[in-house]
């Protein structure tokens, strides 16, 4: 049963990476539904301020910005203590923060090891620890975002691909663990948008979407709905990744 707009104004959401791209997309729609957001971000500080300002002309202390280094780990018990500090409880977390690039086997370091690992592995894990007690008070809900290419690997992405299966791997084992109070699922984001650093060509990225059963481009709202639902609606469903790729995933 979908819940009362009064009831909703109470749940609160943490979005991590929410100052750019699909964090702010997401924390905007859970924003507009009725949630109050906690927008977490490292070098966006702009882009969450930005967003920040427009939530709370909407409805007035509705959203916060936090910053943090994930790499870091006592960040991920700031960012909890920050959030209930503000709003008193919290409900829904989303791990999107991500880093993304290429670390083709002969050029690898342990630094690239450490970033990829630690924003797309470590961060979400450890966040997930310090959330889960004020989760299991509201039954909440975490969403992990994950990666389509955690199940079909790029070329000279190794690192990455594996922290991806990795989170994976963390969604459906915390949906066990911290069953039945909160639910845990993952979504897996197919061509949403390209990397911000050496975006394809326009021929390359014409091959690609031709490879699309869907035919198009998706949109970081695509992401941010599906979001909303795994966190807010479905409360039958745990344990599972939902792709949005438009169909990539099947052929």
């Amino acid at each position: 049963m979908q819940q009362a707009v009064s009831d909703l104004g109470k749940q609160v959401a943490l979005v991590t990476g929410a100052g750019h791209r699909i964090g702010a997309q997401i924390a905007a729609t859970l924003h507009a539904a009725g949630m109050r957001v906690a927008l977490h971000y490292r070098n966006s500080a702009r882009g969450a301020n930005e967003l920040a300002a427009r939530c709370n002309a909407v409805r007035d202390a509705s959203a916060i910005t936090l910053r943090a280094d994930l790499l870091e780990l006592p960040a991920a018990d700031s960012l909890v203590a920050r959030t209930l500090e503000e709003f008193g409880n919290l409900d829904l977390l989303v791990n999107n923060a991500s880093s993304f690039y290429p670390t083709p086997l002969a050029e690898i370091d342990e630094a690239q090891w450490l970033d990829l690992i630690g924003t797309n592995l470590k961060a979400p894990l450890f966040l997930s620890r310090a959330a889960a007690p004020h989760l299991h008070a509201s039954r909440g809900a975490i969403v992990n975002i994950v990666d389509i290419h955690a199940h079909r690997p790029l070329p000279d992405y190794s690192i990455y691909c594996a922290a991806k299966a990795g989170l994976v791997a963390i969604t459906r084992s915390l949906a066990r663990e911290l069953a039945p109070q909160v639910r845990v699922n993952g979504v897996a984001p197919g061509t949403i948008l390209w990397p911000e650093e050496n975006p394809p060509d326009a021929e390359q990225s014409s091959r690609l979407i031709a490879r699309i059963p869907l035919a198009r481009q998706g949109g970081t709202d695509d992401i941010a709905r599906t979001v909303l639902f795994l966190g807010r609606e479905a409360s039958y469903v745990t344990g599972q990744i939902i792709n949005v790729d438009g169909g990539s995933s099947l052929v």
